[in-house]
């Protein structure tokens, strides 16, 4: 599995500018904090739902998957690796690092 932590993101995402930031919450964590990078497209897709959106994601882009600590986002991963997406990367440290290490506007809960 690969690994991201929240410093580098940015820039993995300004070097693959096809990247789909996943964000495997719950739609009423995704909303209440958002990670958002300009340029990038977000998706929330709850872990739950992922096997069945698993058709509408495209194999050869880079994922980055997301969730509250890295916990979720790491199974996400897993799944999304073993159903044939070589480019998946684990956020580590999920939007609570994201929060205390980069965009502090980002609400912690």
């Amino acid at each position: 599995m690969k690994h991201l932590s929240v410093r580098d993101l940015a820039a993995h995402c300004a070097a693959r500018p096809s990247t789909l930031l996943l964000d495997v919450r719950e739609p009423w964590e995704a909303a209440h904090a958002a990670l958002r990078l300009p340029g990038v497209e977000t998706r929330n897709v709850p872990l739950a739902a992922l096997p069945a959106a698993l058709a509408t994601l495209d194999p050869a882009r880079p994922v980055v998957c997301v969730c509250h600590h890295g916990v979720r986002s790491a199974r996400a991963v897993a799944f999304l690796e073993q159903h044939g997406v070589a480019s998946a990367w684990n956020l580590d440290g999920g939007t609570e690092a994201w929060s205390t290490q980069v965009d502090p506007s980002v609400p912690r809960y």
